[in-house]
């Protein structure tokens, strides 16, 4: 298997990014509270951009509807969401 490492720090591969964006997560933030990538030397920081791209990006998408961003990765939450607006 040709593992092609994003963040060396961590050990985070392109694919786990790849997937991390795949469940919501659109912008480098986003992929360090997943995976910490990101979080220590920095310098993966623009290649998680770069995967990232500038694609559509769903929670984006429901931010702008109103709705709570954390739904797009845990629709389970909406309740307790709405609960605590």
């Amino acid at each position: 298997m040709n593992r092609v490492y994003v963040c060396n720090c961590f050990g985070v591969t392109e694919e786990q990014v790849k997937k991390h964006a795949d469940g919501g997560a659109c912008t480098p933030r986003q992929i360090a509270s997943a995976c910490k990538a990101g979080t220590d030397c920095g310098s993966c920081v623009r290649r998680i951009q770069a995967l990232l791209g500038r694609g559509s990006c769903p929670r984006r998408e429901l931010v702008e509807q109103g709705k709570p961003a954390l739904t797009a990765v845990a629709p389970e939450l909406a309740p307790v969401l709405d609960e605590a607006a």
